[in-house]
């Protein structure tokens, strides 16, 4: 097997990444931890990509639980509580974004109620819409097509129909037009 193989890409020629040995590869997910956190699961597929042997992957992952660098737990808690605070996300929108980063659904969902303790969603919206729709949060909004982008916004942020609407009904100048949703559905 050659050292290194290349591969074309659109912009040119670049060789692929060696594989690693295991004491290379813990030293690579040591050196992957310093620069940003990942959960065990990102981490494991990270290491499998460069490892010359699989059984090297699980070497350095336990490794790695069991001197304190990774843990799934800690990690899940300052994502959502950074979520919370620097994006003002709602519940649905952590939980998806931490499952997309391969952390376990219940260390998620203990993770995102710890980081929304003491928030209530409508305060997260207020919030959400001070800061990211100031026209919105201007004055009453005469523009349904406004409403409706507002609507759809605050969805993809993580918040639920029932808490948008109240928070809408209160901005829109005609709120009698809103309709309640038929039946909340959380995913």
């Amino acid at each position: 097997m050659p050292k290194s193989c290349t591969v074309r890409y659109s912009e040119g020629v670049r060789k692929a990444p060696r594989k690693l040995a295991a004491e290379e590869l813990f030293e690579y997910a040591v050196k992957c931890l310093g620069i940003r956190g990942y959960s065990t699961g990102d981490l494991r597929a990270k290491l499998a990509q460069r490892a010359a042997q699989s059984p090297d992957v699980d070497a350095a992952i336990g490794r790695l639980k069991d001197i304190g660098y990774l843990d799934d737990r800690r990690f899940a808690e300052n994502f959502a509580q950074a979520r919370v605070e620097n994006d003002g996300f709602g519940r649905m929108r952590l939980l998806s974004d931490l499952r997309a980063r391969r952390v376990p659904g219940r260390i998620a969902e203990e993770a995102v109620t710890r980081a929304l303790e003491g928030r209530g969603e409508a305060e997260l919206i207020d919030a959400w819409i001070e800061r990211r729709m100031p026209s919105l949060a201007a004055g009453p909004v005469e523009d349904d097509r406004k409403l409706a982008s507002a609507y759809r916004r605050l969805r993809r942020a993580g918040f639920t129909s029932g808490a948008i609407l109240a928070a809408l009904k209160g901005r829109a100048a005609r709120p009698d037009f809103l309709e309640d949703p038929i039946e909340e559905e959380e995913s």
